[in-house]
């Protein structure tokens, strides 16, 4: 079955980076789409980035220029960078894979889609 782990998440000061990683298995991890998306409490989750099998990239505005979706087939491993730290980054962050487009699963109007499948989460905390 789908399996995804994420690591890497800690607490950070304001302006600093942090680099999270999603080891998988029980898929093949070369067609499917991937992504992030986290939830802060009491808020709704969001999607954060998106890669396509293609590697085509989308990303949430408030991430554009800051954040960095990746992904290595070859150890079906996907990765976040995350440079810039803004205290709103604080959240749970969560990988997640799906067979379905990324046009689907990441529209441009913002709206979140449930991937098929997630991991349990890494925590983010950013703090001034």
């Amino acid at each position: 079955q789908v399996q995804l782990a994420e690591s890497g998440g800690e607490s950070v000061q304001v302006g600093g980076s942090l680099r999270l990683s999603c080891a998988t298995s029980g898929f093949t991890f070369s067609t499917y789409s991937m992504g992030w998306f986290r939830q802060a409490p009491g808020k709704e989750r969001e999607g954060v980035a998106g890669i396509d099998d293609y590697g085509r990239t989308r990303y949430t505005d408030s991430v554009k220029g800051r954040f960095t979706i990746s992904k290595d087939n070859a150890k079906k491993t996907l990765y976040l960078q995350m440079d810039n730290l803004k205290p709103e980054d604080t959240a749970m962050y969560y990988c997640a894979a799906d067979r379905r487009p990324l046009s689907f699963l990441f529209p441009y109007d913002g709206t979140f889609v449930p991937y098929e499948n997630s991991g349990q989460g890494t925590q983010v905390t950013v703090s001034s």
